[in-house]
């Protein structure tokens, strides 16, 4: 009975882990509003034409808010695409990219940023470091089916609250110190500007995301900045 029991308990674990790993690997859709988004970003996308495509959740997204000014100082010298939506997890992202998103161009370069969600909305148990790492995995494949000629800029995730003791950032550096391992500085190029957004301390500061999550002006400069040689390298500017 006892062997029985702990079998039972076993096969609990592995099909907890496995649903996990399907939530952040499997393309889902959220609700109609987000589809209509969606949409008219696919759209948008099939204009054609782009140099310069970001992907990734709210982050990504407040290029078109608290960083729009920084966006068109920076980035003025490309055709630039914003495909961020506030709070999608990997499994959203994979939704929109089988859903036209990538349809009607060859970008020169994709950013891609994603995870914050998958451990901001999820506990451990619900979805784990591995989890979250091969949702971006399998993001990173896609693109590499659907647009095999371009090349990715992997950012490490964010940190978030404020010291390095947040759970959450913690299970976002976990995430960090794996995904960094696609990188092949060929198709796929690895960037961690983290500790240009923390003190000295590894505090995070308010005067760069005042909610501790999403970045102000100021951290949009500081992501700008660091990216620009990239782009110069890859798209020749």
């Amino acid at each position: 009975m006892k062997r029985m029991t702990g079998s039972f308990l076993l096969a609990a674990v592995v099909a907890g882990s496995v649903f996990a790993q399907q939530l952040s690997t499997t393309p889902a859709p959220r609700d109609e509003k987000w589809q209509q988004r969606v949409a008219r970003d696919a759209e948008k996308a099939k204009q054609g034409g782009w140099e310069l495509v970001f992907i990734g959740d709210s982050i990504t997204d407040g290029w078109q808010g608290r960083g729009k000014a920084v966006w068109e100082k920076s980035f003025s010298a490309y055709k630039a695409l914003n495909l961020g939506i506030s709070a999608d997890r990997t499994e959203h992202v994979l939704w929109r990219l089988d859903h036209g998103q990538l349809e009607g161009y060859q970008p020169k370069l994709f950013v891609v940023m994603i995870g914050t969600n998958n451990n901001g909305h999820r506990k451990p148990e619900q979805e784990s470091t591995a989890d979250t790492v091969a949702g971006i995995k399998a993001i990173l494949d896609r693109l590499g089916q659907k647009a095999p000629q371009s090349k990715v800029l992997l950012l490490a995730i964010f940190p978030r609250g404020a010291t390095p003791q947040d759970a959450c950032r913690q299970r976002n550096e976990a995430v960090n110190a794996e995904i960094q391992k696609f990188a092949d500085n060929q198709r796929v190029l690895w960037l961690n500007i983290n500790d240009k957004l923390l003190e000295a301390d590894g505090t995070l500061s308010k005067e760069v995301m005042p909610d501790l999550l999403h970045p102000n002006a100021k951290g949009y400069e500081i992501w700008a900045q660091a990216m620009l040689p990239t782009f110069k390298a890859v798209l020749g500017k």
